[in-house]
């Protein structure tokens, strides 16, 4: 009813699951990054929870987009099953055919045994996901525990993961269970969005619905946080609810008191004094009623109790914005709108910011001294000595990881794609150049406007990747130097790549978040070089230009 009255083109909250609505924060795509790291593993299991409407669906949404082709995928999200039914639900997933009406777990399991030896021999992984697997009865855990059983000589054939409410890991934590516990290889709890989150998600919300101004007040943002402490869905809730009231009432604004009115009614408490007074129906809305339409205008009523409490908020997002001008009037380019602070999201709306993909390049380009013809045409192709690239969706941590200059792919609140160059980054705060301009500001703002894609440049040791167990010669020799320093091992040994040096690799690159996997490809090597001094790269740890106090309101200049 309130789309016209606010200009949207379509509900900014509906409880559809659109993907062009997905705001992944920073902790979602974490959690994501798990849960691609247990679908590379070969074996054991991975744990995510979170509250009820944190986002567990949401990431999980992600990760089947985002499965190579060679993953086969079991999803069971009825979890309430004995164990015969859990094995048929996973071979009909699976498209295992079995006899009708069986009920022998050894006739399913022989089957199910069948089918990943042959997709092993095949090249294909399988993996099977629990969605709500709080539910699962203690018996069908072991039952998936001793499915977990199923291996060659050298690995697992199935992948587990399993997703719930915080109470599974209450159920792991059983002694009947704790054979299961042991063999979790990752764990990840989804906590709920922080107030700076919290205001990000509501602006990409209407900014995909048609409305990149927020008709919320800043008041009323912090109000949506504080009483839905950042849980997603009870965000969704009372912000539609909060448009509604405020359409109701004949208002272009929502404020706080219209914020605190809707929570109390999604939380089931009733509105206080009379209900919404609607707006007069006008000949209009006669005219359209005498032609036999009918309007059915939907009166507050009471939604459910919210019965979950959710985790405590976490702490609120710091500080304004600055611009650090190098080489103009960074107050008369970029003029400060009304407000505290100037964001990010809004710099993004010039026109005449440098913001094309070339010019963040450019800069990265030049932190290396070199220029854009110097670079590999494709990613994955350069050669020994000359710059290649990598690219891909991560988060802070894994650029931080990488301690490289990075081209960041940012959403425009038009929709449209910008560019920044990523050009130091700190704890709390990132360094991004727009051509001659440089901003520092909370990492807060930037996820308002960035959804993990990046771009980093590096330069390839002169070894051939990836280096591999029982490989040998001058690969095996630089990764062995490269490792010592690092982590204390020898740095001789053998010309070949042995058993202990794989498991050197594999401890550094689980200390690193690393897929453990002992092979030497790329991104190993990009931390290896990062890890280690390197005086002819340029670092992210070394560009984080400085910050103001949090409770700056208004732009700062500095030349560069």
């Amino acid at each position: 009813m309130y789309l016209s009255h606010f200009g949207f083109r379509e509900a900014p909250f509906s409880v559809t699951p659109d993907p062009r609505f997905l705001y992944m924060s920073e902790r979602h795509r974490e959690a994501l990054a798990h849960l691609l790291y247990g679908v590379s593993e070969h074996g054991g299991f991975v744990q995510l929870t979170g509250e009820v409407g944190t986002g567990k669906t949401s990431v999980c949404r992600c990760l089947l987009e985002q499965l190579p082709p060679e993953v086969d995928v079991a999803l069971v999200f009825n979890p309430r099953l004995s164990p015969v039914e859990l094995l048929a639900a996973i071979c009909d997933e699976l498209r295992i055919p079995y006899p009708a009406g069986t009920a022998s777990a050894k006739v399913l399991v022989d089957l199910l045994s069948r089918r990943l030896l042959e997709a092993h021999g095949g090249g294909r992984r399988t993996v099977l996901i629990v969605d709500e697997a709080q539910n699962l009865a203690p018996g069908v855990l072991e039952q998936v525990r001793l499915l977990t059983n199923l291996e060659t000589a050298r690995e697992k054939l199935l992948q587990v993961i399993l997703i719930g409410q915080p109470e599974l890991a209450r159920l792991l934590a059983r002694p009947g269970l704790r054979q299961v516990a042991q063999r979790i290889t990752a764990r990840y709890h989804l906590a709920p969005l922080t107030a700076g989150e919290t205001r990000a998600y509501v602006r990409h919300r209407l900014a995909v619905a048609g409305r990149p101004d927020p008709p919320f007040t800043e008041a009323a943002m912090r109000t949506v946080h504080r009483r839905s402490r950042g849980v997603p869905r009870l965000i969704n809730a009372i912000c539609d609810r909060a448009l509604l009231g405020a359409y109701a009432g004949g208002r272009s604004r929502v404020d706080a008191r219209t914020v605190r009115r809707a929570a109390r009614e999604i939380a089931g408490g009733g509105w206080p004094g009379r209900a919404w007074a609607w707006p007069r129906v006008g000949a209009a809305g006669l005219a359209v009623a005498a032609c036999g339409a009918a309007v059915v205008l939907v009166t507050p009523g009471q939604l459910g109790r919210q019965a979950e409490r959710v985790v405590a908020e976490r702490a609120a997002a710091v500080g304004a914005s600055h611009l650090v001008p190098a080489a103009i009037d960074a107050a008369s380019a970029f003029p400060p709108a009304p407000g505290p602070a100037l964001r990010l999201a809004e710099l993004l709306r010039d026109p005449g910011l440098p913001a094309s993909r070339r010019d963040a390049l450019a800069t990265v380009l030049a932190r290396w001294g070199a220029r854009p013809g110097g670079v590999a045409a494709e990613c994955g192709a350069g050669g020994a000595g000359e710059l290649d690239c990598l690219s891909g969706v991560g988060t802070w941590r894994k650029l931080r990881r990488l301690d490289l200059p990075a081209v960041l792919e940012l959403i425009a609140p038009d929709g449209s794609r910008r560019y920044a160059a990523l050009v130091g980054l700190s704890v709390s705060h990132a360094s991004l150049r727009f051509g001659e301009l440089v901003v520092t500001t909370p990492l807060s703002d930037v996820d308002q406007v960035w959804e993990g894609s990046f771009l980093v440049m590096w330069r390839p040791p002169g070894v051939r990747l990836p280096i591999r167990p029982g490989d040998a010669g001058a690969p095996v020799a630089w990764l062995r130097a490269r490792l010592a320093p690092l982590d204390h091992g020898p740095a001789g040994g053998g010309p070949t790549y042995d058993e202990a040096l794989r498991t050197r690799v594999a401890a550094f690159q689980r200390a690193r978040g690393l897929i453990p996997d002992g092979i030497v490809g790329r991104e190993t090597a990009m931390v290896l070089l990062a890890a280690g001094p390197d005086a002819g790269a340029p670092r992210l740890s070394a560009g984080v230009a400085e910050t103001g106090p949090p409770d700056e309101a208004r732009l700062s200049s500095r030349a560069e």
